[in-house]
């Protein structure tokens, strides 16, 4: 019997009278890789809080795992990787130290590293071919190598459900070989991720899934029967809406706003007016 990762249920979410997810419905089976589409506005970031349990429906309920959203995140089932625009690149850290952030719930209050902490930490970051630079500050990387920093913090903390907002998003090539060689790993090994992108083009050859987002669902399964001309339409025209590329145009990425120093914590102004 397969796992059902993320089960949404007729959520609403609204930021006084501005409504962000209008009766959004929607469910991931376990070991999926979801493509979450959507202009700016369009409610992705509001999602990644509601399922982080950082914001409450209005109406609706969010499961993971069978779990309610802060109960999975306080376990360690789920992870989140952020846009660089919402993370303190200046803060006295180092890759390492970040990547060992994914295992503080396992430590209890002393936060002291056991071997196995330190096992996993070393595996992680192997994975992600960052281990000769694990003593670089972290705002010393390369756009690439960050993302590769807080998908190791994920592997670390072995994190069942793993939120990417816009992953290569101003990342290299490499890096973003490695970090979709890394992605589909993790989906063979059963875990679970959903990923924001604006690369329409690239949703049929890295994701089994998608989702397409505007308040609601416009469609969701998988990328053939999501990305129709019909669907792409709905969700990317009316006034003041972003311009699509094309399914197979040239790639364009453009990530959104960000503010939040708290690398666990979703926070953009995407959603708000």
């Amino acid at each position: 019997m397969t796992t059902t990762a993320i089960e949404v249920r007729g959520v609403s979410v609204h930021y006084g009278s501005v409504r962000a997810l209008d009766d959004v419905d929607f469910a991931l089976p376990a070991g999926e890789l979801c493509g979450l589409i959507g202009v700016n506005g369009s409610g992705k970031s509001t999602l990644f809080k509601a399922l982080m349990g950082l914001v409450s429906p209005t109406a609706g309920a969010v499961s993971l795992f069978g779990r309610g959203p802060t109960s999975a995140r306080k376990s360690g089932l789920i992870t989140y990787v952020p846009q660089a625009e919402d993370v303190d690149w200046t803060f006295p850290v180092s890759v390492h130290d970040v990547v060992m952030m994914g295992r503080y719930g396992r430590m209890g209050r002393s936060r002291r590293p056991r071997p196995g902490d330190r096992d996993a930490v070393a595996d992680a970051l192997a994975r992600v071919d960052l281990a000769g630079l694990a003593d670089r500050q972290i705002g010393q990387l390369s756009g690439g190598q960050r993302k590769r920093a807080f998908v190791a913090r994920g592997i670390a903390q072995g994190a069942e459900l793993l939120l990417l907002d816009e992953p290569f998003a101003g990342v290299d090539t490499a890096s973003e070989r490695l970090i979709m060689g890394e992605l589909r790993r993790l989906t063979d090994e059963g875990r679970t991720i959903l990923m924001s992108t604006h690369d329409l083009a690239g949703v049929p050859e890295y994701c089994s899934r998608a989702l397409l987002l505007q308040q609601r669902v416009v469609a969701s399964g998988t990328p053939a029967e999501v990305l129709t001309e019909a669907n792409l339409a709905q969700a990317f025209s009316g006034p003041g809406r972003a311009e699509r590329p094309a399914p197979g145009s040239d790639r364009t990425r453009a990530p959104g706003p960000g503010g939040a120093p708290d690398p666990n914590t979703p926070r953009t102004t995407e959603d708000t007016p």
